[in-house]
């Protein structure tokens, strides 16, 4: 009878433990063993393209593997983030997820929600703010509502996508302010800086969107900002007044931008995400980078991002119905 060799028990061995070792998750093998994807559901030099290129770069240093960013843009964001959703569950495909993640599904556009991924870190929000021409005659925010108030339809104004998170900040203090929404007809534009240069040019009034995204015309002397929508002031301009000193309001209302996964990554996959973006987020190469650009950094780990985005989803689907841009 042929007797097996001691070579080749071995080697039978070793592929047996190289079968096991190919069965088991990702979690349970060297995570990451290869590159990394990190998808953004917006357009290449935005404000989110740019932070996702700082947290790619840095959290590369971490993890030890290239971390590549992939712009997936169209039906505004839903593209980019359903792409995210559909991914492997291995921890090799992660995204920047948006504010309008909280927001898409109630215009119908899809049925993905924050719930449909695992949080991994929130790790920025910039409130919005009401940007005026620079020669524009109101000087205060009570101003600019007076003459909304007075004169319906008159104003335009613009910064996003119908509906999007800058219309609905503008839609909900006009609300709040007990004024039709409806008195300042909204123009939609692709972003903030098409919205903001139309007003520059005179084509509307109002520009609701943050200060970093009107950071370089307020400084140019073209744009002044009447108030931020925030109960703080923005370290970027601390002289802008906050809602809640101007009109004693609690109205708020901000983009923000966190690191999300598909759902269903292995637990110890999912904390070494974390754990890098966690580092990232404290860095002070993140943090000067985005003091830089006026970003603002706020860090909450996965449980806290998933309570978030769920209080926000909440949020932003009453204040859509209320103001009637919900489905």
């Amino acid at each position: 009878m042929h007797r097996p060799s001691r070579r080749s028990l071995l080697a039978g061995a070793f592929a047996a433990v190289a079968l096991a070792a190919a069965a088991l998750p990702a979690a349970a093998q060297n995570y990451p063993a290869r590159p990394i994807t990190l998808i953004v559901p917006w357009g290449a030099g935005g404000g989110t393209d740019a932070t996702a290129r700082i947290l790619a770069s840095l959290m590369e240093k971490d993890l030890g593997q290239p971390v590549n960013v992939v712009n997936r843009t169209g039906g505004s964001g839903v593209v980019g983030h359903a792409a995210i959703a559909a991914a492997p569950p291995d921890g090799y495909t992660i995204g920047l997820a948006t504010v309008e993640i909280g927001m898409m599904h109630w215009q119908g556009l899809t049925e993905l929600s924050g719930a449909s991924y695992t949080p991994i870190g929130l790790v920025n929000a910039d409130p919005a703010g009401i940007q005026v021409r620079a020669d524009a005659p109101y000087k205060t925010v009570q101003d600019l509502l007076a003459a909304i108030k007075a004169n319906p339809g008159k104003f335009k104004a613009s910064g996003t996508g119908q509906g999007g998170i800058w219309h609905l900040a503008l839609a909900g203090l006009l609300k709040d302010q007990k004024i039709d929404p409806a008195a300042v007809p909204w123009v939609p534009s692709n972003g903030a800086a098409p919205g903001l240069q139309d007003m520059v040019a005179g084509g509307i009034e109002i520009a609701p969107v943050s200060l970093p995204e009107a950071r370089s015309l307020i400084d140019a002397g073209k744009v002044k900002s009447l108030a931020v929508m925030d109960a703080k002031p923005a370290a970027l301009y601390p002289n802008v007044p906050t809602l809640k000193s101007a009109l004693g309001t609690d109205w708020s209302m901000a983009a923000w931008r966190g690191i999300v996964a598909p759902k269903g990554i292995p637990a110890d996959v999912r904390d070494k995400l974390a754990a890098a973006v966690r580092k990232v987020a404290n860095s002070k190469e993140y943090q000067d980078f985005m003091a830089s650009r006026g970003f603002g950094v706020v860090y909450a780990g996965p449980d806290d991002f998933g309570k978030f985005m769920a209080k926000s989803d909440a949020e932003l689907g009453a204040t859509m119905k209320a103001v009637g841009i919900a489905k």
